[in-house]
């Protein structure tokens, strides 16, 4: 059975951090792509970040977030970590990861296999 589940969110104040985890089972993990996405009440789910598989040496980053969260892989605990500092309460939502059998990274929802039930995050002033 394959797995995805996100850990980490909860609330934090502006300009502070969190470290979201994707710990997944079921496949093999380093053949695929990993993406974070996220959903904010009324919107509709965007891309966050993505890596590839194999060594994950290939990240893509929204506008939104470069600078200030990175996407990374440990492919000894199948697990992908998005690391978001200086939080705006823009970054609010409910936070989900996904995997693609593309390996190479990419931003069509449409390739991702596989999705968590997600993480919330929430950002106060």
């Amino acid at each position: 059975e394959v797995q995805l589940v996100e850990s980490g969110g909860g609330l934090v104040q502006a300009g502070g951090s969190l470290r979201l985890s994707c710990t997944t089972s079921g496949f093999t993990f380093e053949d695929y792509a990993i993406g974070w996405f996220r959903q904010a009440p009324g919107k509709e789910r965007e891309i966050v970040a993505a890596i590839s598989g194999n060594t994950g040496g290939n990240t893509y980053y929204a506008d939104s977030v470069k600078g200030r969260f990175t996407i990374s892989r440990d492919n000894a605990k199948n697990t992908v970590y998005l690391q978001m500092n200086s939080l705006k309460l823009e970054d609010t939502a409910v936070y989900y990861c996904a995997a693609s059998s593309t390996r190479f990274w990419t931003i069509d929802l449409s390739k991702y296999n596989f999705w968590g039930k997600g993480t919330l995050v929430t950002v106060s002033s």
